[in-house]
């Protein structure tokens, strides 16, 4: 169980939360959620202790399992390691005990010490460690062969899942995570789901995956109106509960404020006349009226909307035999993607799934190659054909997006160029749409954060009207108003979508057809099924059987 007594932050001069008290209890999942800038990652902080709160008590269990953010504190050390670290006390055990038998001679004092410290091990079932975190990071995807590499070899989306495995690791009584599933594929997303369901302790997470959150939580704490309130269920559960709480106190407040008015016009009326006794009872009942004050929400909506210039042809691309491999540094050749084809028509949605480093993007790029996009930083294929169709104009979202807006410019400048006969009002009601308000559309590019940037990719798209839309990890760096946003708006377009990412909802409700990369080097297929997510999954689980 943590505890939170009359806690306040503030972010400068700005209230993040005040005077809040809530308890989050054994065995129960919470979702902790709220718009970008509420205090969802401070609030986070709080509970880990790794910030002090400014007012207020934090009481937490001596066992805490918290998802790190710092990537290249654990360079130094074995990946399996690392995953143990999650257990300080066992950790500290095992440390202890290594530097006594690296004595030259051992006192009975010594002996004494190390009858404790395996005593330390065995109750903290560190005989089994090493197997133990092999089954999280194997969970995870981190292969066997990666166990025994120092973390400083790891990839970014590496170490992110195996920091994953330490959190949960050693049994904690209470699991913090704040974004568990980023750099995550559907496979470690689903498996990370099953492993918090079947967990007994306290879970509290924050995340931008409405899936996620509907899948693992019992309850949503909400940061909103300076304040936090617990609702019961997932997201979905949330989002009407709250829309219902704040209806009902406006229709209160409607019929109150019209009792209020007929009220104050007999007061008004009879105020100087001699039914003094009757205007007095109604001024009390004005004020036992008084309407409830509704707090401002702090959540903001953007608004996505996808449009064509012209549509493109009906065959809009076609690629056959299509071959891509790599050379590693040591001269080995890594096959990516082997003798895939395809063809597809003008208003297919194509999702592109699987597991991490398997060639979606990769893919993305080749079929980019001959389009003329300079920030795709496509690179041609090595064998096979690739053609697109009549007019198939593209847009082009890019996973590492940041590197797709140049620096030394504003954000309404870049946007201009794309459209130069736009005027100054076409321009600022793009970038109001995606919540650039006011003097934010003239931020810096280079000051922008990965979801301001995020969002003004979007203002390009929706600037340069593509009939086609390839859009590689769009949700990265997204809250969930924005993601809510984009499935709409790909549910709307009547244009081609290739669409990488690993949300279900996106998966489930904006694609028309799947393209799943399954296998390694040497067993590598791609399965192109004509159907939306849950077909596909209904035709797997009969295959299994």
């Amino acid at each position: 169980m943590i505890s939170v007594s009359n806690v306040t932050m503030r972010y400068g001069s700005k209230l993040l939360f005040e005077d809040v008290s809530v308890t989050f209890t054994q065995d129960r999942r919470y979702g902790l959620t709220g718009p970008n800038g509420a205090g969802k990652s401070t609030f986070m902080k709080v509970l880990t202790g790794e910030i002090d709160a400014q007012k207020g008590t934090v009481v937490r269990p001596k066992k805490l399992g918290v998802l790190k953010q710092d990537q290249y504190a654990f360079d130094d050390f074995r990946v399996v390691d690392t995953v143990i670290m999650g257990n300080k006390a066992l950790w500290a055990a095992l440390a202890e005990r290594e530097e006594i038998y690296a004595k030259p001679e051992l006192t009975d004092e010594d002996g004494s010490r190390l009858g404790e410290l395996e005593g330390i091990v065995g109750d903290e079932d560190g005989y089994e460690a090493e197997a133990n975190a092999a089954v999280l990071l194997q969970g995870l995807d981190i292969p066997d062969e990666l166990h025994e590499r120092k973390m400083s070899e790891l990839q970014g989306g590496q170490k992110v899942r195996v920091l994953l495995a330490q959190a949960l690791f050693g049994n904690p009584q209470a699991l913090l995570l704040d974004e568990p599933t980023n750099y995550l594929d559907l496979d470690s997303i689903h498996w990370l789901e099953n492993f918090l369901n079947r967990y007994n302790g306290t879970v509290i997470t924050i995340s931008h995956d409405r899936h996620f959150l509907n899948s693992v939580c019992t309850h949503i704490a909400d940061i909103d109106y300076e304040t936090i309130i617990t609702y019961t269920g997932g997201y979905d559960d949330m989002v009407l509960q709250k829309t219902q709480v704040r209806a009902r106190i406006e229709s209160q407040n409607e019929q109150r404020e019209k009792k209020i008015a007929q009220l104050n016009d007999f007061i008004a009326r009879f105020s100087a006349g001699t039914r003094s006794s009757q205007v007095n009872s109604r001024k009390k009942e004005v004020e036992r009226l008084a309407t409830t004050e509704l707090a401002r929400s702090n959540i903001q909506r953007p608004y996505i909307r996808f449009e064509m210039l012209r549509p493109s042809g009906k065959h809009l691309l076609e690629f056959e035999g299509v071959n891509k491999s790599y050379t590693q540094p040591d001269g080995k050749v890594e096959h990516v993607i082997r003798n895939f084809s395809a063809s597809v028509m003008r208003g297919d949605k194509v999702v592109l799934i699987g597991r991490n480093a398997q060639g979606k993007t990769t893919l993305l790029k080749a079929l980019l190659a001959n389009v003329g996009l300079d920030e795709s930083d496509a690179s041609a294929i090595d064998s096979g054909t690739v053609k697109w169709g009549h007019e198939a104009q593209v847009g082009y979202f890019a996973q590492d997006h940041t590197s797709s807006i140049p620096k030394g410019t504003t954000a309404a400048e870049w946007l201009h160029t794309f459209d130069p006969k736009a005027t100054k009002e076409d321009i600022r009601g793009i970038l109001g749409q995606m919540l650039f308000r006011g003097e934010e559309g003239m931020k810096k590019t280079e000051a922008l954060s990965g979801g301001e940037a995020a969002r003004l990719l979007f203002c390009k798209l929706m600037l340069q009207k593509p009939n086609v839309l390839v859009l590689d990890e769009p949700t990265n760096h997204l809250d969930l108003e924005a993601i809510n946003a984009l499935n709409q708006a790909l549910q709307k377009y009547e244009g081609t979508v290739l669409l990488v990412t690993h949300d279900q909802d996106l998966i489930e409700e904006a694609g028309t057809r799947i393209w799943h990369f399954e296998g390694g080097p040497t067993d590598f297929r791609i399965t192109d099924h004509k159907g939306p997510y849950e077909e596909y999954e209904q035709q797997l689980a009969l295959t299994a059987k």
